[in-house]
């Protein structure tokens, strides 16, 4: 019953996203009018600001057109929000209603249902970006060799370097917090290692294209490139990677996509 009335307002963009209306969420949470309900909108959108969520993505303004009376139009103010919003809405609304309390249960168990599936999708992308890392290391190490690289530890800083604004693997090691024994690459987000990625194989290539000769050369050369990748995440509004946070161990991530592709199994 409460989950048809709150699947009922969903609605789903052109990019296959849902979200609800703050006009018709207010009428199913029972305020009165709109105006009562834009404190709850308030403290909720300050809540998603404090739980280091970006704001814009949960909580969209627009202006929607309704019809008057005599066929009129006018614009009124909405918002669009995501399932996200909705919860902190909920948590935000007054708990005396039972509507209210009904959609807490309700917004609860299906964010921590959309957690879960958010996770695994990283999970996944993580595991493929590092396989693919591995793989694409392997070539520019041979692109390197053949360049006349002797010390590929430094080589490798070099394109560190570039990428995280003159950080050197040691002072990402810092940052990160990560310990001495862990591998930079196994605790890095998708995000992180999507950028990485880029790095190594234009770098790869770039070497083999322009035949370039000579260690020094060829460190710069994966400097560049790194500097190149950094100012593309800046020109696109992107966080720095020494700004993104470490990783859990891909190890674990790899147990983690096993157990759930064994559990799909079974259920075939």
């Amino acid at each position: 019953m409460i989950q048809n009335i709150f699947e009922s307002i969903k609605h789903i963009n052109k990019y296959n996203s849902e979200y609800w209306s703050s006009r018709e969420l207010y009428k199913v949470l029972e305020y009165s009018e709109y105006r009562h309900f834009l404190p709850v909108l308030a403290r909720a959108k300050e809540a998603c600001r404090n739980s280091g969520q970006d704001i814009h993505t949960h909580f969209e303004d627009v202006r929607d057109i309704v019809e008057v009376g005599s066929g009129g139009k006018r614009e009124i103010e909405n918002m669009y929000l995501s399932r996200y919003a909705c919860y902190l809405i909920i948590q935000n609304s007054d708990p005396n209603k039972e509507i209210v309390a009904l959609g807490q249960t309700y917004f609860t168990i299906q964010t921590r249902r959309q957690e879960k599936t958010d996770r695994l999708i990283e999970d996944q992308k993580r595991v493929h970006l590092r396989g693919e890392i591995k793989k694409h290391n392997t070539s520019l190490a041979e692109a390197a060799d053949n360049a006349g690289v002797k010390n590929y530890g430094r080589f490798q800083n070099y394109g560190y370097k570039g990428l995280y604004g003159g950080l050197g693997a040691q002072e990402i090691h810092k940052i990160k917090k990560l310990k001495k024994t862990h591998k930079i690459l196994d605790h890095m987000g998708s995000e992180e290692l999507a950028a990485n990625l880029f790095r190594a194989t234009q770098t790869d290539a770039k070497l083999r294209r322009e035949n370039i000769e000579g260690e020094m050369k060829a460190n710069l050369t994966h400097y560049e490139v790194g500097q190149k990748v950094r100012k593309t995440i800046d020109d696109l509004g992107g966080t720095m990677p020494e700004k993104l946070p470490a990783a859990d161990g891909i190890e674990g991530v790899k147990r983690r996509v096993n157990k759930s592709n064994e559990k799909k199994k079974l259920k075939k």
